[in-house]
């Protein structure tokens, strides 16, 4: 099993939907890097939902991969935000995953409590002027964050 990090801001999709929906296709992703790592990912891998864009941003919960190689639809309808022109459906340019709910943490990790915890090396999410909204995240790092989301201080 390998483990992620995902980024939703939460006033768009939250790991509250998420409880409330259990499962979701992770849509509209429209960076190569990132589609790259969503291609990578395979059935039961975990990932840290993380809140961006918020006050304060950081990981609340976590998620599990319970579809691959899905095409992402919204790349077909011109009506969408995220339509891509140069993609059609005999020729998809963007898969994705479905995400199910495991669960939400009893205390966040802020960001600012990453950057404390972690160097930009070990976790990708504290690299100053990283936008990516997918990402791996090492079994070890991945050990500590789970560690640090467990923990009552």
């Amino acid at each position: 099993m390998a483990y992620w990090l995902m980024k939703s801001e939460p006033d768009v999709y939250s790991i509250g939907d998420l409880e409330r929906d259990r499962t979701e296709l992770w849509d509209g992703v429209r960076n190569y890097q990132a589609r790259n790592f969503l291609t990578s990912m395979a059935l039961g891998d975990q990932a840290f939902f993380y809140h961006s864009n918020t006050k304060p941003p950081g990981i609340v919960g976590l998620v599990e991969i319970v579809e691959t190689n899905v095409v992402d639809p919204t790349q077909f309808d011109s009506t969408h935000k995220y339509y891509d022109p140069k993609s059609f459906p005999d020729k998809p340019r963007w898969h994705t995953v479905t995400v199910g709910y495991v669960e939400t943490f009893a205390r966040g990790i802020t960001l600012d409590q990453l950057k404390e915890a972690f160097t930009p090396d070990e976790l990708w999410v504290v690299r100053r002027g990283n936008r990516l909204s997918v990402m791996p995240v090492e079994d070890t790092i991945a050990q500590k964050l789970l560690k640090m989301a467990y923990t009552t201080e």
